[in-house]
């Protein structure tokens, strides 16, 4: 596993070299094909470097021991050398998950449509909120977003939202979210029950059942 990743850290390495080369910055599209891979590498190679950290702390600590006298040094490197053990293992592990085979379109863009299934306003409601949270995500997470069509309901909500999420690993972190979501909630006659002291009365109160459908394309 280590030749391969000091294979890929030089192949990132050369990425680097070539990105900052005159003549490939000014190609703009050569630059964004390899401004892609780089991005794809990054994560990857900031795994290397820090599984290399903790190897070279354990060699370093080791043959420091073997001559420092003075006992605070020796419970001090001593300490550092446990701890760097301790996370080699887990460094390893996020290593061999990442060197996984790839879905080759985890990095597309997103079309994203959310649509009101049964239950009217509220699952119209429910939509909404989606759309605001899967936005906010998107921002958060340092993609693109774009609303390419809305379809507005009465109260507030909405009976179907088309959006593009784009940016790189886009469709890997949102492949999963296609589907039928439901809600549920407690009507708002039943909240005053809340304030009876008898628990029982809780465990009673009935909750409307509310569906929203969740459509994700690749661009």
């Amino acid at each position: 596993m280590l030749e391969k990743l000091l294979s890929l850290k030089a192949d990132y390495q050369a990425l680097q070299a070539k990105m900052a080369d005159p003549l490939i910055a000014s190609n703009p599209n050569e630059f964004i094909i390899l401004a892609q891979k780089e991005a794809g590498l990054r994560p990857l190679v900031g795994l290397i470097e820090n599984y290399e950290r903790c190897v070279r702390t354990i060699q370093e600590s080791e043959e420091l021991l073997e001559t420092e006298r003075d006992p605070d040094m020796v419970e001090m490197i001593k300490e550092e050398l446990s701890n760097a053990k301790e996370m080699k293992p887990e460094w390893e592990e996020k290593l061999k998950i990442a060197l996984l085979p790839k879905d080759p379109m985890d990095d597309k863009n997103v079309i994203m449509e959310i649509r009101a299934g049964t239950g009217g306003e509220e699952a119209a409601l429910f939509g909404a909120e989606l759309m605001r949270m899967y936005l906010r995500y998107a921002e958060q997470a340092g993609f693109g977003t774009e609303i390419l069509s809305k379809s507005d309901a009465d109260a507030g909500g909405i009976k179907e939202v088309v959006f593009k999420i784009s940016g790189h690993g886009a469709y890997s972190k949102l492949k999963y979210e296609s589907g039928a979501h439901r809600v549920q909630r407690i009507p708002p006659p039943k909240v005053r029950v809340a304030f009876i002291p008898r628990r029982s009365r809780l465990l009673c109160s009935p909750k409307r059942r509310k569906w929203t459908f969740i459509l994700i394309r690749m661009t």
